[in-house]
């Protein structure tokens, strides 16, 4: 239940960030995606199924104060969990690079799809445009906010499997 709780504080905590101090610090009217370093890291973290429903909590989130319609992005980020939980098993702490490739590909898969299905169904085909001023962009923004928010996530994460480690000994 702590888990839980506080997982549901970070996403609450990074949609805050990224709707009220990251507008300010935009560059090239783009600025880093937290929902997706979010929902990525405990993807990978943690498994599949944590991944999804921190990505669908995350995209919950993103359809009701952001979104046009509801469900795109609760999809749209569950997928990215789930995508991401599949590499748990290659998943370790100590090493850097597979999260910021996990992350950075989330990314780019993000971009590409809010594109297809936001722009390009409704007839703006100017794809190049979108991916040199948009995509890219905020891909990097994401890559190197990355570098930040992991740590911080890696250590919460942490911290509640050793408080889970310690309670499920007492109980043996």
């Amino acid at each position: 239940m702590k888990r839980r709780i506080t997982i549901l504080l970070i996403i609450v905590t990074a949609f805050l960030v990224q709707s009220t101090i990251l507008p300010g610090l935009q560059f090239a009217s783009v600025g880093p995606n937290l929902l997706v370093i979010v929902t990525a890291s405990f993807g990978f973290m943690r498994g599949r199924k944590e991944g999804m429903a921190v990505g669908f909590t995350a995209g919950l989130f993103f359809d009701l104060f952001w979104g046009t319609s509801l469900g795109f992005h609760m999809l749209l980020f569950s997928v990215i969990g789930y995508m991401n939980g599949s590499f748990q098993k290659l998943y370790y702490d100590e090493d850097i690079k597979l999260p910021l490739v996990l992350i950075g590909s989330s990314e780019f898969f993000y971009g590409v799809a809010t594109c297809f299905f936001i722009y390009v169904l409704k007839g703006d085909f100017d794809f190049l445009n979108h991916l040199v001023h948009i995509i890219i962009p905020e891909l990097v923004y994401t890559i190197l906010a990355t570098l930040i928010l992991y740590q911080i996530i890696l250590h919460v994460n942490k911290r509640l499997e050793a408080e889970e480690q310690r309670s499920a000994s007492k109980f043996v």
